[in-house]
């Protein structure tokens, strides 16, 4: 609790000892109107002033406004007892829900925590603590144990262990070494590390994302901007209703000021949109909140809205479905052992750093001697020739692909299930087999797209720059629904337009990147989801949706937050406008006193900020 929501406990725990003094006093002293004008003055004297100064500046029909017209009318009409008793239920209510507004800001301050205060600059062998915007890049930085990364860079030397937890929102530490990346926000537990910064400050990730997090309330979500409108609209006309109630009866019927005024008075009290006007913004702040600790980032309130009605689901393949890794998948000898084929393809490829060269190095996984290689040529989009000693004498070997192999007239044998590139190997005693090199899925997709399709969403779609068989055998595998391949930038956006077009109304697609080559697609979506976000430029700027690990799950956690969100603001909405309008028709009638009043507004704001806390609540499923 805040020092300033500590001295409105204890303003508004003095008051209600006025209040109890002036009720047991009431019976039996003509004083007793003295501590109810003490517990009012306690209770709710900057009411009145808020309402003036708002008035100054065109804000006339707020909050404060009402309750101090209606306030003011029941203690002209006598009603002592509940003017004080509204003006202190309403200053609970209202301390109520800056209470719960802190809390749910809670998660998003543990986030903006991740902003560092200095840099251990290294100059000419000496350290100089700076400012973070002093250092340029290519600077050398040193991160002691305890100390956040302050910028991007790469470990030049030491190792450590990072906590990544506010960024990713995963709690095991992450290990770097010399040439590993860190980025800015991460807190080093261990080691000591020398960093080469690669970006200014102004440009690392954890400017980035404390940029998003700071415009994200400025992007509010249809509901959010129904409630402003409708409270704008709203209460004029309650004010002219009072109005009305108070004058047209009594003059009407001939008397009975005092009885329409009171009446007037609890219709203004019960009409005070509280409920709403606080409540949604608040559930829309604490999904926004729930999120963030999930390492979850979103652009607006307008996304988590937008989540929640998900239908249809692109994927981009390499680097979100896969890992954009190669790795041996299948070795397919014609004769001998598995190990002989790798170990004749790592001899071949030893000179070569192609990622397919290294993927076939680490699959054989031992040391390769260099004598038994003699001369190397690379024939240009074919493969290598080369001279390797094996089975006790020299060979000519030649490693690479189709085309290579019908240049060297040798007849290939394809695997028969083909998930990826096949490298085929031969020598001058022909076919000797060949190893297929694939992209590796990733372990979290199955979990992720089974619990897509359990939260309603109709449509899975891939699209890939890669060959159209690749992407349909991975599809395939997936349960994917629809595969589009051979696609550049320009073509992936031609397709989401298409997909948009088939979109039912009122609902949403998704297209989930890896936010560093599909920048236009993901901005044409109607919500552009970025995986890994954490150390991608194009990631923060281009996507809606910023998942800062590489966990595609975390769609699935996000629509969940997104469905829960919306269900607490639509029963937010009914229950506070149904409940007002009934209690405003029996006051008008005369059924219901102020004290009906009193629940009508603060009960109702209450329970409503209450049920909005719930957005700020979620647990993670271990498996969707």
């Amino acid at each position: 609790m805040t020092k300033k929501q500590k001295k409105m406990v204890f303003r508004l725990a003095v008051s209600a000892v006025f209040f109890i003094v002036a009720v047991v006093m009431e019976k039996g002293s003509r004083f007793a109107w003295i501590p109810f004008i003490l517990a009012y003055f306690l209770a709710g004297y900057d009411i009145p002033w808020k309402a003036c100064r708002n008035i100054t500046k065109g804000q006339v029909f707020d909050e404060n406004f009402l309750m101090t017209i209606a306030t003011f009318g029941a203690i002209v009409a006598g009603a002592l007892e509940e003017a004080v008793a509204v003006m202190l239920f309403y200053q609970v209510g209202e301390l109520f829900s800056d209470y719960a507004v802190n809390k749910s800001r809670k998660s998003i301050k543990d986030l903006m925590d991740i902003n560092p205060e200095y840099a251990n600059l290294l100059r000419d062998g000496i350290e100089e603590q700076v400012d973070p915007y002093e250092v340029n890049v290519g600077d050398i930085i040193v991160i002691r144990p305890g100390e956040r990364v302050p910028l991007d860079g790469i470990v030049i030397r030491g190792n450590s262990s990072l906590d990544t937890k506010a960024l990713t929102g995963e709690s095991i530490p992450v290990e770097v070494e010399e040439g590993t990346n860190v980025v800015s926000g991460s807190i080093n537990l261990n080691g000591l590390l020398e960093v080469k910064t690669t970006k200014l400050f102004d440009d690392s990730t954890v400017a980035k994302i404390l940029e998003l997090v700071e415009n994200a309330s400025s992007r509010k979500a249809k509901a959010e901007n129904f409630i402003t409108r409708f409270a704008r609209v709203y209460t004029p006309i309650v004010v002219a209703l009072a109005v009305m109630l108070a004058i047209i009866p009594p003059v009407a019927l001939g008397g009975g000021w005092g009885t329409w005024i009171y009446r007037a008075c609890s219709f203004l009290v019960v009409s005070c949109p509280c409920a709403l006007v606080i409540s949604v913004p608040l559930s829309f702040f604490g999904g926004l909140g729930a999120a963030s600790r999930q390492g979850i980032l979103l652009k607006g309130s307008n996304y988590l809205e937008a989540m929640a009605s998900l239908d249809i689901v692109v994927f981009d393949k390499t680097g979100t479905l896969t890992n954009g890794r190669f790795q041996v998948s299948d070795v397919a000898p014609v004769h001998g052992e598995r190990e002989r084929l790798l170990e004749l393809a790592a001899l071949g490829e030893y000179h070569s750093n192609h990622p397919i060269a290294l993927s076939v190095k680490d699959a054989y996984g031992k040391p390769v001697d260099p004598e038994r290689i003699g001369a190397v040529e690379e024939i240009p989009g074919h493969g290598i020739h080369a001279q390797v000693q094996a089975d006790g004498g020299w060979h000519e070997l030649y490693i690479g692909n189709r085309k290579l192999m019908e240049q060297q007239q040798v007849a290939v044998d394809t695997p028969s299930e083909i998930f990826g590139t096949a490298l085929y190997l031969a020598d001058e005693r022909g076919y000797l087999g060949a190893i297929v090199i694939s992209d590796t899925i990733r372990s979290d997709v199955p979990a992720a797209l089974k619990g897509l399709r359990g939260q309603g969403v109709r449509r899975l779609v891939m699209l890939t720059g890669d060959r159209e068989d690749v992407g349909k055998a991975v599809a395939e595998k997936l349960g994917i629904d629809q595969v589009y391949g051979n696609l550049l930038p320009g073509d992936k956006v031609a397709k989401v337009e298409q997909l948009l077009a088939q979109k039912p109304l009122g609902k949403t697609l998704a297209f989930v990147g890896d936010g560093i080559n599909d920048a236009p697609v993901l901005a044409r979506a109607d919500i552009g989801i970025a995986m890994g976000g954490i150390g991608s430029d194009a990631a923060v700027e281009a996507a809606d949706v910023v998942i800062m690990d590489d966990e595609p799950s975390k769609i699935v956690d996000t629509m969940q937050i997104g469905k829960k969100t919306m269900d607490i603001v639509r029963q937010n909405i009914v229950f506070a406008i149904g409940i007002k309008v009934l209690v405003l028709v029996l006051v008008a009638l005369g059924y219901a006193s102020m004290w009906a009043a009193v629940f009508g507004d603060v009960g109702v704001s209450v329970l409503a900020i209450l049920n909005a806390m719930r957005a700020l609540f979620y647990k993670r499923q271990s498996a969707h």
